[in-house]
């Protein structure tokens, strides 16, 4: 598993008119080249009087598939510069279909080139992107009087802090960076003088909004 990487959230559209030409671009998170697919066909039905439907995705790990299609306009001129952008963008599971309603002018193969990277650009930038970071979560448990310390220590620190749970002992539920769980766990046993008990708990990626840093959940 990747420590780190970039993708779309979950789904978002822009559009932008060029020369009187309609451009319209739909981004979606998709994990499997059948999810891109469905959502291809679905924004092909929904524009189905559009003049052209272009797209592309990326999906996997190490990029293994990746597929553009031009439907119709003059060939590397859509499909591939809308993959282009994403491949600019290091953007992972991400699929974009740009709907173009033609108006009347011809823009020539650069000024096509230039009108789908440029709407695929502004429906991503719109939809927003977010750094999927793999954590390791730990329940830390201790006595009560030892709360506050650890509790403001964790908040000041660049480990995640999700839940806090009051029960005989305090148990707090913490998420650290994929391969920073000795150097957690030594400081929380520094922190608390070896009276913490620490437990691994569930593997998983976080969302940081590249825009806001807010973190969430998946």
């Amino acid at each position: 598993m990747l420590s780190t990487y970039f993708t779309v959230k979950n789904e978002g559209s822009d559009e932008i008119i060029i020369q009187k030409s309609r451009f319209i671009g739909y981004v979606k998170r998709v994990e499997t080249e059948e999810a891109a697919q469905e959502f291809i066909h679905h924004i092909k039905k929904k524009h189905h009087d559009a003049t052209h439907n272009c797209s592309a995705y990326i999906i996997g790990e190490h990029d293994q598939i990746q597929k553009a299609n031009d439907d119709g306009e003059p060939s590397g001129t859509a499909g591939v510069p809308i993959l282009e952008v994403l491949k600019k963008q290091h953007l992972k599971d991400t699929a974009v279909v740009v709907t173009r309603y033609f108006g009347g002018i011809k823009l020539g193969a650069g000024g096509l080139i230039r009108a789908y990277s440029s709407t695929t650009s502004q429906a991503i930038k719109t939809t927003g992107i977010v750094k999927r970071q793999l954590m390791q979560g730990f329940s830390v448990i201790v006595e009560y009087p030892l709360l506050g310390k650890l509790e403001n220590a964790l908040r000041n620190s660049e480990y995640i802090l999700r839940d806090i749970h009051y029960l005989d002992k305090v148990d707090i539920h913490i998420y650290v960076e994929d391969g920073q769980e000795n150097t957690f766990c030594k400081w929380i046993t520094e922190l608390t003088s070896a009276q913490a008990e620490i437990k691994e708990t569930d593997k998983k990626y976080l969302e940081i909004d590249v825009s806001s840093t807010k973190n969430e959940a998946e």
